[in-house]
């Protein structure tokens, strides 16, 4: 009997086990659902006919393909001008900024003079910020009005950043920096090849999250830049999904703006904006999640 009640309760357990695991599956894939499933929409809908869109429908696979509202948005003037723009702050403003964060977390890693007064100066500013006002007068005072520099400048170092790598170079074993000493090697020649080679997950990391920021410059470029030439991505998408006409956005005359429907090239946009994202993470997400694992151990 002692045997028998053994066996039962340990086929109550193990049923107990599978319904919690068929449970927990549901729930992670309606949580995986509620995210898929608005970017599959938009998606699907920017790719619908215009012979075979329905206003307010939902649907996730097109009755009739077509690539009409790309063609329409990627043959517009203002698309090829506020694609320059944005590549230009991404491309400039990621590595700047990678490089930057990493000099002044290294730099605080050393027993330098008032170490502890920036690292709290640098705690300091991740809680409390500038402000608008402030960063506007300093742009201003500066000259980089109407300058893309005025979108790169005020984020080329964050101190979350800053803190990340700070906590990540501590990690390193000191040896190899003591081996290096012993050799004659500088400072500066060892960060560039000892440091940064062995933070490449750490540094694909933060240069996501970089690409990513600068990639969605948006609230700067209201901010600082004045001319309608120089807005980028964001500013030109968020133009197009809030005009009552499509024809004064993208610069194409009324009768070919007519043969898509507003709805699907707004959808058609957004797609454009998110794609270089969607595309540049999969190459690092063994990095990202290497990195950050990694840089969180040591505070």
């Amino acid at each position: 009997m002692t045997r028998e009640k053994t066996v039962k309760k340990k086929m109550g357990m193990r049923m107990k086990e599978n319904i919690y695991q068929v449970v927990l599956w549901i729930f992670l894939l309606a949580i995986a659902a509620t995210m898929i499933l608005p970017f599959l929409y938009v998606i699907m809908v920017s790719f619908t006919d215009s012979s075979v869109y329905v206003a307010g429908s939902f649907y996730l696979w097109p009755k009739k393909w077509s690539a009409e509202a790309y063609k329409l948005i990627l043959s517009g003037a203002g698309f090829l001008n506020a694609l320059k723009s944005t590549l230009f702050i991404t491309m400039i403003g990621t590595p700047l900024n990678v490089l930057v964060c990493a000099g002044l977390a290294y730099l605080l890693c050393k027993p330098i003079p008032g170490k502890k007064f920036f690292n709290k100066y640098v705690m300091i500013t991740m809680l409390f910020g500038a402000g608008m006002i402030p960063n506007f007068m300093n742009m201003k005072m500066l000259g980089l009005m109407d300058s893309y520099f005025a979108c790169i400048l005020p984020s080329v170092c964050g101190a979350w950043t800053v803190m990340v790598m700070r906590s990540f170079f501590q990690s390193l074993p000191i040896e190899l920096e003591e081996a290096a000493e012993i050799d004659g090697c500088g400072q500066l020649k060892m960060f560039g090849i000892i440091v940064l080679p062995l933070s490449k997950a750490m540094l694909a990391s933060m240069t996501l999250f970089a690409f990513v920021s600068y990639w969605n410059t948006y609230f700067s470029a209201v901010m600082y830049l004045t001319s309608t030439a120089k807005a980028p991505l964001q500013v030109y998408v968020q133009k197009i999904v809030l005009s009552s006409t499509i024809s004064d956005v993208v610069d194409l005359q009324l009768e070919l703006a007519k043969t898509v429907p507003q709805e699907v090239m707004r959808m058609a946009a957004v797609v454009v904006v998110v794609l270089p994202v969607l595309v540049v993470y999969p190459f690092l997400q063994k990095y990202f999640a290497a990195g950050m694992m990694v840089g969180a151990v040591k505070g």
